[in-house]
């Protein structure tokens, strides 16, 4: 088997000594695509109060969690130049789901552009934003 059929987060480009930081962590979280992300990376995810630049933002969003855009904004000052940011979504059908138009509305007036996306988990969509250069 390959490792990108055993380890749910090797579709997602992330890399060895890497600094994740993750937004939004709740009970609804993919356990299996967090510890994916370890298991590639070699370290622990970090969380909100890492007080440093990560390479990349793993930001868990749902429909009520307030206002997209703001939580884009925030996660952009969290990386480092060159970093990327994965949103993730509910899937249509899941609670929590964000309709695709308010996902591209938000990425667009954050200044952040869409390069990927994904079924990053059964019940999860994964977008990888970047932001623009400094």
């Amino acid at each position: 088997m390959t490792t990108e059929r055993t380890n749910p987060a090797a579709r997602l480009g992330f890399q060895s000594g890497q600094v994740v930081q993750e937004i939004g962590y709740d009970e609804d979280v993919d356990q299996d695509l967090r510890e994916g992300i370890e298991s590639i990376t070699g370290q622990d995810l970090v969380d909100e109060d890492y007080d440093d630049v990560a390479d990349t933002v793993l930001l868990w969003f749902r429909e009520d969690d307030g206002d997209l855009t703001d939580a884009l904004v925030d996660a952009i000052g969290l990386l480092q130049e060159g970093g990327m940011i994965w949103l993730l979504t509910p899937k249509s059908g899941r609670d929590g789901y964000v309709e695709p138009g308010d996902v591209n509305e938000a990425v667009q007036t954050a200044g952040l552009s869409s390069t990927k996306a994904i079924g990053a988990a059964p019940d999860w969509a994964g977008t990888r934003l970047i932001a623009p250069k400094r």
